[in-house]
């Protein structure tokens, strides 16, 4: 069985985007489920979490309750960060946006931009975890983490006129990912952790979501790999627009569900605007 999620954080209304994200998964799954990411407590309001409900439920979508939320799940989480610590991946991280945004101003450095923004140039990989304090974060070192696995990982992506399978070489997770940050220190995990704790515990078999997450892939199936976990399919799909072409995003109200639905369109008039 075809075993799709939608995972939206309540921080904002749900817009065009999330309506096509959610419905293409609902339409390719055989069982559909929805999770709540609600990690970063301080940006999450109950208002969002309800509207995320109400609107999917207008589309046309259900689910199973009670819902899986991230929120309950930091037992999980910590195990895998645990796992990760005992195999010497790990090393702590004091290292604010500010430091790590002067080190890759220097001018010998070359700025590389990975799936959260300029990679990590490394100050503080010399530390251990021995040292690790309330106040730093927790990264994965990449090049140990290449080193455990020694070999070219690969996922399937559907999606385009055929599937595909693509690899993940050793040097790209260098080069282009570099130390993340498995745990930060106000949240004790991060998004890439999280998922793909969420998506092995929940069975997911396929993982619809937009290209501005493919950078994320390579990361999460490093993770898989590294915690024994089964990889999904992927599919990233177009990512829906403005009038000006820009990315939707959540504080951009005019294309929210919610506006349409006030408005007196049909669930059948959201897939017609979605392409659907």
């Amino acid at each position: 069985m075809t075993i799709e999620r939608f995972a939206p954080s309540p921080t904002g209304l749900l817009h065009l985007g999330h309506a096509y994200s959610a419905l293409l998964a609902w339409d390719a799954s055989g069982r559909f489920l929805l999770r709540i990411e609600d990690i970063d407590r301080p940006r999450c309001k109950p208002e969002f979490e309800q509207a995320i409900y109400d609107d999917l439920a207008w589309l046309g979508l259900s689910w199973p309750t009670p819902v899986m939320r991230q929120s309950d799940r930091q037992p999980a989480y910590n195990a895998a960060l645990k796992k990760l610590i005992n195999l010497d991946l790990c090393y702590p991280c004091n290292c604010t946006r500010k430091d790590i945004t002067q080190a890759m101003s220097a001018p010998q450095e070359d700025v590389t931009y990975g799936p959260d923004g300029p990679i990590y140039p490394g100050t503080c990989q010399g530390r251990s975890m021995d040292e690790h304090t309330e106040t730093d974060a927790i990264r994965l070192n990449m090049r140990k983490a290449i080193a455990e696995i020694s070999r070219t990982l690969i996922y399937d992506e559907i999606g385009g006129k055929t599937p595909e399978t693509i690899q993940i070489s050793p040097e790209k997770l260098l080069s282009k990912v570099g130390d993340i940050v498995l745990a930060r220190k106000d949240i004790g995990t991060s998004y890439h952790l999280s998922v793909v704790v969420d998506d092995a515990d929940q069975g997911i078999t396929h993982v619809t979501r937009g290209r501005d997450l493919i950078s994320a892939t390579p990361v999460h199936r490093l993770l898989q790999e590294l915690l024994g976990l089964p990889t999904p399919i992927y599919r990233h799909h177009r990512l829906i627009r403005d009038e000006n072409g820009k990315r939707l995003a959540k504080r951009y109200d005019a294309m929210a569900i919610r506006k349409y639905r006030d408005n007196g369109a049909s669930p059948q008039d959201i897939r017609e605007m979605v392409g659907l």
